[in-house]
């Protein structure tokens, strides 16, 4: 998660529609891993991390951020997780990276580096913006390297070697409201300026796409045609 998103929501992230959606999302696809150990890379402000190890029998997690001013350490009810620049070993069986592999310019040397330190069988959970036609100031804020689609994000994860348990689009129903106001900004500057999309909403919207996004998750799977995200559940075989 980038931190420069968590510095314009401020506590406000937790109720966030964006966030608390991905975070229900990512609890539902990982809860047949027992006893998770998570490697959290990329992880920012570890938004993600901390909403498992609160709301899962998760047991420990260290988040791997080059942006951290320094090592350090906190318990999340109880369980310890570890903030890291640069760590020299690590041990997990559920990987995340939550908006990660836009931001690198070799995505796939990226990921394999991770995979081949990892044992068989540890799953990966990735998240990334979707199509590239949503180009948009946003991404150039966010120093985006590229956005991709199913097929694309498969390839990076097939040549990283792993195999797709799971792939699909989320914020589907969110999908039309989203390409409207993109497409509107290829009018005006903001298409091609950098400058964050992200804001905090009235109670009643947030409360709307909130739902709209609770009301997505019982047939998301399914969803192989469009959305804001692309969601790959992975395993190293």
């Amino acid at each position: 998660m980038d931190l420069k998103e968590t510095d314009i929501l401020g506590e406000s992230i937790d109720t966030h529609w964006y966030y608390i959606s991905k975070a229900k999302m990512l609890k539902k696809m990982t809860s047949s891993i027992s006893d998770a150990k998570i490697l959290d890379i990329g992880a920012g402000s570890a938004f993600f991390s901390k909403y498992l190890l609160s709301n899962t029998n998760a047991t420990e997690c260290v988040c791997i951020d080059t942006s951290y001013a320094r090592d350090h350490e906190e318990l999340i009810q109880g369980k310890p997780i570890a903030y890291r620049q640069n760590p020299s070993s690590y041990q997990a069986n559920l990987v995340l990276l939550m908006d990660v592999l836009e931001h690198i310019e070799d995505d796939i040397a990226f990921l394999k580096d991770y995979v081949k330190h990892l044992p068989s069988g540890t799953h990966f959970f990735i998240t990334v913006p979707a199509f590239q036609f949503l180009w948009s100031g946003h991404d150039i804020y966010l120093e985006h390297k590229r956005r991709y689609t199913i097929g694309q994000l498969r390839e990076v994860v097939k040549k990283a070697g792993l195999v797709t348990e799971k792939q699909f689009y989320f914020y589907g129903l969110i999908f039309p409201i989203a390409c409207i106001t993109r497409l509107l900004g290829r009018f005006t500057a903001k298409q091609t300026t950098a400058h964050s999309q992200l804001k905090k909403h009235h109670p009643i919207t947030n409360f709307i796409l909130s739902l709209l996004c609770q009301l997505e998750m019982s047939f998301m799977q399914l969803n192989t045609l469009a959305g804001l995200s692309v969601v790959c559940y992975a395993k190293k075989p």
